[in-house]
């Protein structure tokens, strides 16, 4: 029997996670104090580090209760214990400067203010009283202002702002809220506000509530406000007023794509659309991203410009985040004024948030009558993160950036240290090592030096705060992507091989597979639908059926190739979309069609000599451009202003007879043995001949997204009939369509598959660079093995 020991014992624990910049070592200290025990903690490059000495039973309550009840944004993933001789200290517990520079410490997202916060910033007697830069440990800015690790206020963009006497005080103390809060500041001490008019002359105002005032009243008059946030800047009007919400669409040269908007509090946005708890939840979390919700079709005095979200029943809506915000709407005693505001990213259509605050002058110039700023500087771009919450309450993250980045997720494998650069479209790169990634902010589609510029500083910042320095670099396939491009010119600058280059599809499988902790042992029945991805064949591909794991893939079923007129470039023109695929699949233009009646005669001329000789017409098996071409065939849109319109469209109307036909259209495959393809004429000479009987356009849109899963189904069960493998992954842009992805998920379960559906990790190419790494990663594995 091992004897009990008696005297004093002392432990070091190493503690690991998003431990730093949350709270977490005054945390340590009152558990400490309470267990009356000596010792210090102190971070460190490598998480927190704690020696503890006292009675051994205090010493091991103190480890059991460690990680029992931590700070609010801590998330401990790993504590290392090692026994020390003890050295009979008796002086109280300390908490020491940080020690070291470098390491894989955690930082936690930028988050919203807390209720405590807020409630300061209403206190009329409260010494932060409408401070609008008020936070402490447990909420506000953290990664868009940290440039370096360990997160201490000297390597944050706060290190400009020396604390007054009172936030030292407050700084230093353990059992205060806001002790080793790096953002802490005051009214005296901290960041301000100006406000800057049309004419560029601006004088920092005496306080900040003139400014916010001002500003308050401008969007009141129907006026466009560039209002600076902790990730950048946002674009804000009044969201009821049509008139200033139409000059904001016209100044963003937006085209029809929907606006974003902020509500005042959780009433406001009860008025404006339709809410579940679990959409609730999302809404008034921490990480406060824009959710997609139901618009209500009456409002109780509280109705948003119809120019908003024109063609759609859902309004993307978020909560205030900042105190900038909350004062932006007012506090009680102020003047009224607008109670949702647009609130969408400070940029031109298609260029990087801006985040400067003099290339705001200049890049907001025309779309903006004043500038909202202050003098904190923005250390990385971070924008809005969007989701969708799913009937059964699980969220699927669409952009995933502020309130999620730089959370690390957990790979299901170990990688060496690696850099994954994503896509053109939805860029966001990826680090990985060892059992962890990290995603860097969402950045734009990668069609100008801007937004490559902007990829380019948020991949440094992000090794920065990681401390990864990649000794691989991975990349699309195609061989036109700019982000694949940059990833030869970066694997140069590191003096490494060339890059790995994944087939798209395989990405987007694989990046199911690794949220999901799948080690790739046994592959998966891929289902990756998208627009545009690179074949191997040379073609575009995008209704794919990919029988994957992480070393391979084998194409099991894909939609049967259609003449894609004019390349990337014909993919504006739904209407011409609709009468390639009716050609590919012998079926007659006729006159009455909405399809050909969009289009002028020299145009059909044109296109039919394209077709008949084979001119500037990629082949694509791609099932985005098939939902473009059904939504003009049903005559829901003809010419496309942004990325998706056709197919966002398309699920509108699907959405408005889902309940009230449960036909599918049926798709045809090949015959006999395993589907090599599956035809696209059968379901549009159905969906044409339904049309000519007067079939409304919502039904014909329900049918063929029924059509669309039923096949996905049918084709599941014949991977596996021929493999005996029964999960399958869905993935790719296309199952942003909450119809179809929830159709499919519900017929496969029904039919005894396991489904893996995206949550945090986004289906479109938001997601594409964990599933790059994850490939690149282990084929190098495998070629040093």
């Amino acid at each position: 029997m091992t004897a009990p020991v008696t005297g004093p014992v002392r432990r070091r624990l190493t503690v690991r996670g998003t431990v730093q910049g949350v709270g977490f070592r005054p945390y340590v200290h009152r558990l400490a104090a309470d267990l009356a025990l000596a010792g210090y903690v102190s971070n460190t490059a490598n998480g927190v580090l704690i020696e503890v000495e006292g009675p051994a039973e205090g010493v091991g309550r103190f480890c059991e209760l460690l990680a029992g009840q931590p700070p609010p944004l801590a998330a401990v993933t790993g504590v290392g214990s090692e026994d020390l001789p003890a050295t009979g200290a008796t002086d109280p517990f300390t908490i020491r400067p940080t020690e070291g520079s470098t390491g894989r410490t955690q930082l936690p997202p930028d988050t919203a203010t807390c209720a405590d916060c807020l409630r300061e910033l209403a206190d009329p007697d409260d010494r932060r009283h409408r401070h609008p830069f008020l936070t402490c440990t447990h909420c506000g800015p953290r990664f868009t202002i940290a440039t370096a690790m360990p997160y201490d206020r000297a390597a944050t963009t706060m290190a400009g702002f020396p604390m007054c006497p009172a936030c030292a005080r407050e700084y230093g103390a353990p059992a205060d809220r806001r002790f080793h809060a790096q953002p802490v500041a005051c009214p005296d001490c901290g960041p301000r506000l100006r406000l800057v008019p049309a004419d560029g002359t601006g004088v920092r105002p005496a306080r900040d509530a003139d400014a916010l005032a001002t500003a308050r009243a401008l969007l009141a008059a129907g006026r466009i406000v560039a209002v600076k946030g902790v990730g950048g800047y946002h674009l804000a009007c009044d969201a009821t007023d049509a008139t200033a919400v139409a000059t904001l669409r016209t100044r963003k040269e937006r085209g029809g794509k929907a606006f974003a908007v902020m509500c005042a509090d959780l009433d406001a946005a009860e008025r404006v659309a339709l809410l579940s708890d679990a959409e609730r939840t999302a809404l008034t979390g921490a990480r406060r991203p824009i959710v997609l919700l139901r618009r209500r079709a009456r409002t109780d005095g509280l109705r948003l410009a119809d120019e908003v979200c024109p063609g759609s029943p859902h309004v993307g809506v978020m909560l205030p985040y900042t105190p900038v915000h909350t004062l932006l709407f007012g506090l009680p005693g102020d003047p009224p004024g607008p109670r949702v505001l647009v609130m969408t990213s400070g940029n031109r259509s298609g260029e990087p948030i801006v985040t400067d605050d003099t290339d705001a002058l200049t890049r907001l110039a025309k779309l903006a009558d004043a500038w909202l700023a202050h003098d904190r500087p923005i250390a990385s771009p971070c924008d809005d993160s969007l989701l969708r919450v799913r009937p059964d309450g699980t969220e699927q993250v669409l952009r995933r950036s502020r309130g999620y980045v730089p959370r690390p997720l957990r790979l299901p494998l170990p990688v060496r240290p690696a850099l994954a650069v994503g896509g053109d479209l939805k860029n966001a790169p990826c680090l990985g090592e060892g059992d962890h990634a990290w995603f860097g902010p969402h950045i734009a589609d990668m069609g100008d030096l801007a937004t490559l510029a902007a990829a380019e500083r948020a991949e440094r910042h992000l090794t920065r705060l990681t401390g990864v320095t990649p000794r691989l670099v991975a990349a699309d396939r195609h061989p036109g992507y700019h982000s694949t491009a940059w990833a030869r010119r970066r694997a140069s600058q590191l003096v490494l091989e060339s890059p790995k280059l994944v087939q798209h599809h395989h990405a987007h499988i694989a990046s199911a597979m690794a949220e999901h902790g799948l080690d790739g042992s046994t592959p998966v029945i891929g289902v990756a639908f998208d627009g545009t991805g690179y074949g191997d064949d040379g073609t575009v591909w995008g209704g794919e059926v990919l029988l994957a794991d992480y070393t391979g893939y084998r194409r099991f079923a894909h939609l049967t190739p259609a003449p894609l007129p004019g390349g990337d470039a014909g993919v504006a023109n739904p209407c011409r979309l609709a009468l390639a695929r009716l050609w590919a699949g012998g079926l007659a233009w006729e006159p009455d069609l909405p399809s050909v009646a969009a289009c002028t005669e020299g145009e059909l001329a044109v296109l039919h000599r394209q077709l008949t000789r084979q001119v500037a017409c990629v082949p694509t098996s791609s099932m985005g451009r098939l939902f473009d071409a059904v939504s003009s065939l049903v005559g829901v849109c003809h010419r496309a202003g942004y990325e998706a319109q056709a197919a966002l469209e398309l699920e509108a109307a699907a959405t408005e007879a889902w309940h009230a036909d449960a036909l599918a259209y049926g798709f045809g495959f090949s015959r006999p043995g395993p589907a090599a393809g599956w035809h696209i004429a059968p379901p549009l000479e159905a969906l044409l001949a339904d049309r000519r009987r007067g079939t409304p356009a919502p039904v014909l849109a329900a049918r063929f997204h029924r059509g669309v899963a039923r096949a996905v189904t049918e084709i599941c069960r014949r991977a596996r009939s021929a493999t005996g493998l029964d999960t399958v992954a869905l993935t790719g842009g296309v199952f942003a369509n909450g119809l179809l992805e929830e159709e499919c998920a519900a017929l496969l379960t029904r039919d005894g598959f396991t489904v893996l559906r995206h949550g945090e990790v986004p289906p479109n190419d938001g997601g594409l660079a964990l599933g790059q790494l994850m490939v690149a990663a282990t084929a190098i594995n495998h070629e040093t093995e």
